[in-house]
Protein backbone atom coordinates (compact mmCIF):
# COMPACT_ATOMS: atom_id res chain seq x y z
CA UNK A 1 0.00 0.00 0.00
CA UNK A 2 1.58 3.16 -0.71
CA UNK A 3 1.63 6.08 1.50
CA UNK A 4 0.71 9.63 1.23
CA UNK A 5 3.57 12.38 1.48
CA UNK A 6 3.20 13.95 4.50
CA UNK A 7 3.13 17.92 3.79
CA UNK A 8 6.23 19.39 5.27
CA UNK A 9 6.09 21.73 8.58
CA UNK A 10 8.85 23.76 6.83
CA UNK A 11 7.41 26.74 4.76
CA UNK A 12 10.95 26.70 2.51
CA UNK A 13 10.35 22.94 1.23
CA UNK A 14 6.80 24.25 0.44
CA UNK A 15 5.74 24.46 -3.39
CA UNK A 16 4.74 27.93 -4.46
CA UNK A 17 0.67 26.55 -4.44
CA UNK A 18 1.19 25.84 -0.63
CA UNK A 19 2.15 29.26 0.12
CA UNK A 20 -1.01 30.96 -0.77
CA UNK A 21 -2.29 32.72 2.21
CA UNK A 22 1.01 32.63 4.01
CA UNK A 23 2.90 35.24 1.40
CA UNK A 24 0.61 37.65 -0.23
CA UNK A 25 1.28 38.96 -3.38
CA UNK A 26 -0.21 42.82 -4.11
CA UNK A 27 -3.12 42.79 -6.25
CA UNK A 28 -4.93 45.92 -7.89
CA UNK A 29 -8.37 45.39 -6.43
CA UNK A 30 -11.96 45.85 -8.11
CA UNK A 31 -15.19 46.98 -6.88
CA UNK A 32 -17.46 44.21 -5.83
CA UNK A 33 -20.43 46.82 -7.90
CA UNK A 34 -18.27 46.90 -10.57
CA UNK A 35 -16.86 43.07 -11.08
CA UNK A 36 -21.34 41.97 -10.68
CA UNK A 37 -22.35 44.88 -13.58
CA UNK A 38 -19.31 43.21 -15.47
CA UNK A 39 -20.18 39.84 -15.09
CA UNK A 40 -24.20 40.85 -15.79
CA UNK A 41 -23.47 42.77 -18.84
CA UNK A 42 -20.95 39.97 -20.27
CA UNK A 43 -24.04 37.37 -19.55
CA UNK A 44 -26.36 39.80 -21.93
CA UNK A 45 -23.94 39.88 -24.72
CA UNK A 46 -23.77 35.75 -24.52
CA UNK A 47 -27.49 35.54 -24.13
CA UNK A 48 -27.99 38.53 -27.00
CA UNK A 49 -25.28 36.50 -29.51
CA UNK A 50 -27.61 33.63 -29.14
CA UNK A 51 -30.78 35.26 -29.96
CA UNK A 52 -29.70 36.90 -32.70
CA UNK A 53 -27.97 33.75 -34.14
CA UNK A 54 -31.55 31.79 -33.47
CA UNK A 55 -33.73 35.00 -35.09
CA UNK A 56 -31.28 34.69 -38.71
CA UNK A 57 -31.82 31.04 -38.59
CA UNK A 58 -35.31 30.90 -37.35
CA UNK A 59 -36.49 28.75 -40.22
CA UNK A 60 -34.69 26.06 -39.17
CA UNK A 61 -36.94 25.99 -36.12
CA UNK A 62 -40.08 24.75 -34.88
CA UNK A 63 -42.13 25.19 -32.27
CA UNK A 64 -45.40 23.45 -30.35
CA UNK A 65 -47.78 25.61 -32.13
CA UNK A 66 -46.17 25.34 -35.77
CA UNK A 67 -46.89 29.26 -36.73
CA UNK A 68 -42.88 29.73 -36.83
CA UNK A 69 -40.61 31.61 -35.11
CA UNK A 70 -41.22 35.42 -33.27
CA UNK A 71 -38.73 37.83 -32.00
CA UNK A 72 -40.21 36.96 -28.44
CA UNK A 73 -39.75 33.04 -29.01
CA UNK A 74 -36.24 33.59 -30.02
CA UNK A 75 -35.11 35.33 -27.05
CA UNK A 76 -37.28 32.75 -25.05
CA UNK A 77 -35.47 29.81 -26.71
CA UNK A 78 -32.29 31.31 -26.05
CA UNK A 79 -33.04 32.08 -22.25
CA UNK A 80 -34.17 28.52 -21.93
CA UNK A 81 -31.11 26.89 -24.08
CA UNK A 82 -28.51 28.85 -22.00
CA UNK A 83 -29.75 27.93 -18.54
CA UNK A 84 -29.76 24.48 -19.27
CA UNK A 85 -33.49 24.09 -19.04
CA UNK A 86 -34.01 23.13 -22.52
CA UNK A 87 -38.67 22.15 -22.66
CA UNK A 88 -38.92 20.98 -25.79
CA UNK A 89 -40.90 22.79 -27.22
CA UNK A 90 -38.59 24.82 -29.62
CA UNK A 91 -36.17 22.61 -31.40
CA UNK A 92 -34.11 22.55 -34.43
CA UNK A 93 -35.14 20.42 -37.04
CA UNK A 94 -32.60 21.27 -40.15
CA UNK A 95 -29.31 19.87 -39.83
CA UNK A 96 -27.78 23.44 -40.41
CA UNK A 97 -29.58 24.45 -37.12
CA UNK A 98 -28.57 21.65 -35.27
CA UNK A 99 -24.88 22.12 -36.19
CA UNK A 100 -24.99 25.59 -34.80
CA UNK A 101 -26.26 24.42 -31.62
CA UNK A 102 -23.42 22.16 -31.57
CA UNK A 103 -20.53 24.33 -32.96
CA UNK A 104 -21.86 27.56 -31.56
CA UNK A 105 -24.64 27.96 -28.99
CA UNK A 106 -23.15 25.07 -26.60
CA UNK A 107 -19.96 26.99 -25.99
CA UNK A 108 -21.75 30.03 -25.40
CA UNK A 109 -23.90 28.57 -22.95
CA UNK A 110 -21.06 27.26 -21.43
CA UNK A 111 -19.82 30.84 -21.17
CA UNK A 112 -23.10 31.89 -19.94
CA UNK A 113 -22.35 29.14 -17.28
CA UNK A 114 -18.81 30.50 -16.21
CA UNK A 115 -20.64 34.23 -16.32
CA UNK A 116 -22.49 33.00 -13.86
CA UNK A 117 -20.24 31.14 -11.49
CA UNK A 118 -18.08 33.70 -11.94
CA UNK A 119 -17.47 34.61 -8.04
CA UNK A 120 -16.13 30.79 -7.66
CA UNK A 121 -14.09 30.63 -10.51
CA UNK A 122 -12.30 34.49 -9.76
CA UNK A 123 -11.44 32.96 -6.23
CA UNK A 124 -10.05 29.83 -8.13
CA UNK A 125 -8.03 32.11 -10.28
CA UNK A 126 -7.02 34.44 -8.10
CA UNK A 127 -5.36 31.47 -6.10
CA UNK A 128 -3.67 30.03 -9.21
CA UNK A 129 -2.49 34.20 -9.86
CA UNK A 130 -1.09 34.09 -6.62
CA UNK A 131 0.51 31.26 -6.78
CA UNK A 132 2.32 31.95 -10.31
CA UNK A 133 3.48 35.19 -8.57
CA UNK A 134 5.02 34.11 -5.41
CA UNK A 135 6.94 31.54 -7.37
CA UNK A 136 8.00 33.84 -9.89
CA UNK A 137 8.64 36.37 -6.71
CA UNK A 138 10.62 33.38 -5.02
CA UNK A 139 12.71 33.08 -7.77
CA UNK A 140 14.17 36.77 -8.02
CA UNK A 141 13.52 38.65 -4.90
CA UNK A 142 17.15 39.75 -4.70
CA UNK A 143 18.58 42.93 -2.29
CA UNK A 144 15.38 44.25 -0.93
CA UNK A 145 14.02 45.52 2.46
CA UNK A 146 12.05 43.25 4.72
CA UNK A 147 10.35 44.98 7.47
CA UNK A 148 9.90 42.64 10.70
CA UNK A 149 6.86 43.96 12.74
CA UNK A 150 4.33 46.30 11.08
CA UNK A 151 3.20 48.30 14.19
CA UNK A 152 3.67 52.07 15.06
CA UNK A 153 7.14 51.69 14.18
CA UNK A 154 7.08 49.27 11.52
CA UNK A 155 4.84 51.49 9.34
CA UNK A 156 6.96 54.25 10.34
CA UNK A 157 9.72 52.56 8.82
CA UNK A 158 7.88 51.89 5.81
CA UNK A 159 6.65 55.28 5.28
CA UNK A 160 10.54 56.54 5.37
CA UNK A 161 11.64 53.86 2.93
CA UNK A 162 8.53 54.53 0.53
CA UNK A 163 9.41 58.17 0.92
CA UNK A 164 13.09 58.04 -0.09
CA UNK A 165 11.91 56.69 -3.17
CA UNK A 166 11.96 52.92 -2.44
CA UNK A 167 9.65 50.53 -4.44
CA UNK A 168 6.89 49.03 -2.90
CA UNK A 169 7.49 45.80 -4.69
CA UNK A 170 10.99 45.70 -3.01
CA UNK A 171 9.99 45.67 0.28
CA UNK A 172 8.87 42.51 2.53
CA UNK A 173 6.14 42.80 6.04
CA UNK A 174 6.21 39.74 8.34
CA UNK A 175 3.89 39.77 10.89
CA UNK A 176 0.82 37.66 12.33
CA UNK A 177 -2.02 40.21 12.70
CA UNK A 178 -3.71 39.92 9.39
CA UNK A 179 -4.95 43.27 9.74
CA UNK A 180 -1.34 44.68 9.73
CA UNK A 181 -0.31 42.56 6.73
CA UNK A 182 -3.99 44.01 4.42
CA UNK A 183 -2.58 47.71 5.67
CA UNK A 184 0.55 46.82 4.28
CA UNK A 185 -0.60 44.85 0.96
CA UNK A 186 -2.84 47.51 0.34
CA UNK A 187 0.51 50.21 0.00
CA UNK A 188 1.49 47.45 -2.98
CA UNK A 189 3.58 45.67 -0.76
CA UNK A 190 4.57 41.83 -0.29
CA UNK A 191 3.47 40.12 3.19
CA UNK A 192 3.99 36.65 4.92
CA UNK A 193 2.38 35.65 7.41
CA UNK A 194 3.93 34.41 10.48
CA UNK A 195 6.18 35.39 13.69
CA UNK A 196 9.70 36.66 12.47
CA UNK A 197 11.24 34.45 15.48
CA UNK A 198 11.03 31.45 13.08
CA UNK A 199 13.42 30.47 10.35
CA UNK A 200 11.53 28.85 8.09
CA UNK A 201 8.90 32.45 8.13
CA UNK A 202 12.40 34.69 7.80
CA UNK A 203 13.62 32.00 4.46
CA UNK A 204 10.38 32.19 2.74
CA UNK A 205 10.62 36.78 3.54
CA UNK A 206 13.79 36.06 1.80
CA UNK A 207 16.22 37.59 4.43
CA UNK A 208 18.99 35.06 3.19
CA UNK A 209 19.40 37.53 -0.49
CA UNK A 210 18.34 40.60 1.65
CA UNK A 211 19.66 44.18 1.87
CA UNK A 212 18.76 45.35 4.99
CA UNK A 213 16.35 43.99 7.70
CA UNK A 214 14.33 46.35 9.80
CA UNK A 215 13.44 44.52 13.15
CA UNK A 216 10.84 46.34 14.73
CA UNK A 217 9.16 44.61 16.78
CA UNK A 218 6.58 45.18 20.47
CA UNK A 219 9.16 43.30 22.64
CA UNK A 220 12.50 43.53 23.67
CA UNK A 221 13.28 40.21 23.67
CA UNK A 222 11.29 38.98 20.69
CA UNK A 223 13.49 41.28 18.76
CA UNK A 224 16.94 40.14 20.54
CA UNK A 225 15.58 36.48 18.97
CA UNK A 226 14.66 38.25 15.74
CA UNK A 227 18.02 39.80 15.28
CA UNK A 228 19.60 36.35 15.89
CA UNK A 229 17.93 34.75 13.41
CA UNK A 230 18.08 37.32 10.71
CA UNK A 231 21.64 37.85 11.42
CA UNK A 232 22.24 33.82 10.93
CA UNK A 233 20.66 34.15 7.68
CA UNK A 234 22.28 36.84 6.76
CA UNK A 235 25.46 37.37 7.86
CA UNK A 236 26.09 40.72 5.54
CA UNK A 237 22.99 42.38 5.35
CA UNK A 238 22.17 45.44 7.28
CA UNK A 239 20.26 44.86 10.58
CA UNK A 240 18.02 47.62 12.18
CA UNK A 241 16.44 46.96 15.32
CA UNK A 242 14.41 49.05 17.50
CA UNK A 243 14.49 48.30 21.11
CA UNK A 244 12.46 50.00 24.50
CA UNK A 245 14.86 50.42 26.53
CA UNK A 246 18.34 51.41 27.02
CA UNK A 247 19.86 48.37 29.11
CA UNK A 248 18.72 45.87 25.87
CA UNK A 249 20.91 47.89 23.20
CA UNK A 250 24.22 45.90 24.11
CA UNK A 251 21.99 42.44 23.90
CA UNK A 252 20.53 43.86 20.33
CA UNK A 253 24.59 44.78 19.58
CA UNK A 254 25.51 41.10 20.44
CA UNK A 255 23.19 39.83 18.49
CA UNK A 256 24.30 41.04 15.41
CA UNK A 257 22.06 44.26 14.71
CA UNK A 258 24.32 47.28 13.07
CA UNK A 259 22.24 50.04 14.31
CA UNK A 260 20.05 50.17 17.29
CA UNK A 261 17.20 53.15 17.77
CA UNK A 262 15.77 53.52 21.07
CA UNK A 263 12.33 54.73 20.51
CA UNK A 264 11.03 55.11 24.33
CA UNK A 265 14.21 57.56 25.22
CA UNK A 266 13.96 58.98 21.95
CA UNK A 267 10.40 60.09 22.21
CA UNK A 268 11.13 61.05 25.85
CA UNK A 269 13.92 63.48 25.20
CA UNK A 270 11.65 64.85 22.22
CA UNK A 271 8.83 65.27 25.02
CA UNK A 272 10.92 67.45 27.10
CA UNK A 273 12.73 69.19 24.65
CA UNK A 274 8.94 70.35 23.68
CA UNK A 275 8.12 71.58 26.92
CA UNK A 276 11.04 74.41 26.56
CA UNK A 277 12.37 74.12 23.17
CA UNK A 278 9.59 73.25 20.78
CA UNK A 279 10.61 74.62 17.72
CA UNK A 280 13.88 72.44 17.82
CA UNK A 281 11.55 69.90 18.42
CA UNK A 282 9.51 70.40 14.94
CA UNK A 283 12.82 70.66 13.40
CA UNK A 284 13.62 67.27 14.55
CA UNK A 285 10.49 66.20 13.02
CA UNK A 286 11.09 68.13 9.87
CA UNK A 287 14.25 66.33 9.17
CA UNK A 288 12.93 62.82 10.03
CA UNK A 289 10.01 63.70 7.34
CA UNK A 290 11.64 62.33 4.00
CA UNK A 291 8.90 64.13 1.51
CA UNK A 292 8.52 67.75 2.83
CA UNK A 293 10.45 70.65 4.15
CA UNK A 294 13.84 69.93 5.01
CA UNK A 295 15.65 65.78 4.92
CA UNK A 296 18.58 64.18 5.89
CA UNK A 297 20.63 62.82 2.68
CA UNK A 298 23.71 60.90 1.85
CA UNK A 299 25.22 60.94 -0.98
CA UNK A 300 29.02 60.96 -2.74
CA UNK A 301 31.79 63.10 -2.98
CA UNK A 302 32.10 65.02 -5.85
CA UNK A 303 36.00 65.44 -7.28
CA UNK A 304 35.87 69.09 -6.78
CA UNK A 305 35.17 68.62 -3.24
CA UNK A 306 37.90 66.68 -2.63
CA UNK A 307 40.57 68.26 -0.55
CA UNK A 308 38.32 70.59 0.97
CA UNK A 309 36.17 70.65 4.63
CA UNK A 310 33.05 69.28 4.71
CA UNK A 311 32.38 72.79 7.18
CA UNK A 312 33.10 74.81 3.76
CA UNK A 313 30.65 73.31 1.55
CA UNK A 314 27.30 74.38 0.36
CA UNK A 315 25.52 72.32 1.63
CA UNK A 316 24.89 71.89 5.58
CA UNK A 317 27.41 68.68 6.36
CA UNK A 318 26.64 66.80 9.41
CA UNK A 319 29.19 64.06 9.22
CA UNK A 320 30.88 61.83 6.79
CA UNK A 321 31.31 58.08 6.01
CA UNK A 322 34.64 57.12 5.64
CA UNK A 323 35.41 53.21 5.74
CA UNK A 324 32.29 52.11 6.96
CA UNK A 325 32.05 54.80 9.69
CA UNK A 326 30.41 57.82 10.68
CA UNK A 327 32.16 60.77 11.65
CA UNK A 328 30.92 63.89 13.15
CA UNK A 329 31.73 66.85 10.72
CA UNK A 330 34.46 68.78 13.33
CA UNK A 331 36.23 64.96 13.70
CA UNK A 332 39.46 65.87 12.98
CA UNK A 333 39.45 62.70 10.94
CA UNK A 334 37.57 63.99 8.62
CA UNK A 335 38.94 67.91 8.46
CA UNK A 336 39.58 66.98 4.31
CA UNK A 337 36.97 64.54 2.38
CA UNK A 338 38.60 62.01 0.38
CA UNK A 339 37.63 60.16 -2.82
CA UNK A 340 35.25 57.42 -1.69
CA UNK A 341 33.72 59.22 1.33
CA UNK A 342 30.07 59.59 1.49
CA UNK A 343 28.29 63.18 3.14
CA UNK A 344 25.56 62.79 5.47
CA UNK A 345 23.86 66.20 4.90
CA UNK A 346 20.71 68.32 5.10
CA UNK A 347 18.83 68.55 1.97
CA UNK A 348 15.89 71.00 0.77
CA UNK A 349 13.33 68.68 -0.40
CA UNK A 350 11.86 70.42 -3.38
CA UNK A 351 8.34 71.69 -4.61
CA UNK A 352 7.86 68.83 -7.36
CA UNK A 353 9.18 66.16 -4.60
CA UNK A 354 6.52 67.66 -2.06
CA UNK A 355 4.06 67.10 -5.13
CA UNK A 356 5.35 63.73 -5.76
CA UNK A 357 5.11 62.86 -2.08
CA UNK A 358 1.57 64.18 -1.52
CA UNK A 359 0.13 62.01 -4.33
CA UNK A 360 2.04 58.95 -3.57
CA UNK A 361 -0.06 59.36 0.05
Amino acid sequence: MTRRPVPSDHLTERPGHALVGVVRMPVTGVSPIRSIVRRVVGALVVLAAVVLIVYVDRDDYTDANGDGLSLLDCVYYATVSLSTTGYGDITPVSDTARLVNVLIITPLRVLFLIVLVGTTLEVLTERSRQSLKIQRWRRKVRDHVVVIGFGTKGRSAVSALLGDGVDPASIVVVDTDQRMLDVASSLGLVTVSGSGTRNDVLRVAGVPLARSVVVATNRDDTAVLVTLTARQLAPKAQIVAAVREQENVHLLRQSGADSVVISSETAGRLLGMATSTPSVVEIFEDLLTPDTGLAIAERDVEPSEVGGSPRHLSEIVLGVVRGGRLHRVDAPEVDAVEVGDRLLYVRKVTPAEERAGTENT
